[in-house]
């Protein structure tokens, strides 16, 4: 049996595409899903799941009963629970001196970016914010907070030609430790 932990972009913000929880969770399930559990209000799903369904698989078939039950599109990602702790390991920002990890955030991407597309937007500064991809995540800190950088989901997604989703350190870390 699989722990995956899934991040549905853009659902429950200002008003739009709202999901709640408990019926987030009760889709999951009626999707065979065992073990579902919800984290905050912006769709992080841990869930078990017994299937040799590569992920590509799986989240079609959760953006398909979404679309189904709330009549709008939801992009879903999908993180195994070894992916997520390898990413609390691998942050470079962590080995910096004085970071504040309420500064830090991981974008998720929906696959791996094309090498140089990440080579020329690596390139580009925006100071005091910074950013570093590796796989497919993009680990990002921004000491004013994420709500006043340019670096964004929509930033990453029309550079990187992918799809997104940003969460926050604390969430990450929480995310983790709820998959274990």
């Amino acid at each position: 049996m699989k722990t995956l932990i899934s991040l549905l972009r853009g659902i429950n913000v200002s008003g739009q595409k709202k999901i709640l929880m408990h019926e987030l969770k009760t889709l999951y399930e009626e999707l065979d899903f065992q073990n579902v559990r919800t984290y905050k209000q912006s769709g992080n799903v841990i869930f078990n799941f017994d299937s040799t369904l590569p992920p590509v698989k799986t989240i079609d078939k959760i953006e398909r009963a979404i679309l189904k039950k709330y009549d709008f599109t939801v992009c879903v990602l999908i993180r195994t629970h070894t992916e997520v702790k390898n990413i609390l390991e691998l942050n470079p920002f962590l080995k910096e001196k004085n970071m504040l990890t309420d500064n830090l955030y991981v974008t998720f991407l929906s696959e791996y970016p094309l090498e140089p597309k990440v080579e020329l937007i690596s390139k580009l500064k925006f100071a005091p914010d910074k950013f570093f991809i590796q796989g497919k995540e993009i680990f990002i800190y921004c000491p004013n907070g994420y709500g006043n950088t340019k670096i964004t989901n929509k930033f990453f997604e029309s550079k990187l030609n992918l799809s997104a989703t940003t969460r926050n350190w604390k969430t990450v870390t929480a995310l983790c430790e709820l998959s274990q």
